[in-house]
């Protein structure tokens, strides 16, 4: 075996790693934004369950953007009394 000889096998089993390594990232790669584009559909039409409640309670109806937002008591309606 030459130097030329061990060269282009060397070149060779680069470029085939290499292309193996490309064809894994690309199909992995389209496996998860297939996957993911699948969860941005509207949450009673998708097949994905996000949580028990979708399932067998009502429709989930989420806040509009236009919806108050700040700091809230969450102990206000406490009826525990201090001692």
């Amino acid at each position: 075996m030459t130097l030329a000889d061990a060269g282009h096998l060397a070149f060779g089993a680069v470029a085939g790693i290499g292309s193996i390594v490309v064809y894994l990232l690309v199909l992995m790669i389209g496996f998860c934004l297939v996957l993911d584009w699948t969860k941005f559909r509207p949450t009673r039409k998708s097949r994905t369950v996000k949580s028990l409640d979708e399932t067998v309670g009502a429709a989930i109806v989420y806040l509009p953007p236009t919806a108050p937002r700040g700091p809230s008591d969450q102990l206000a309606g406490s009826v525990r009394a201090a001692s």
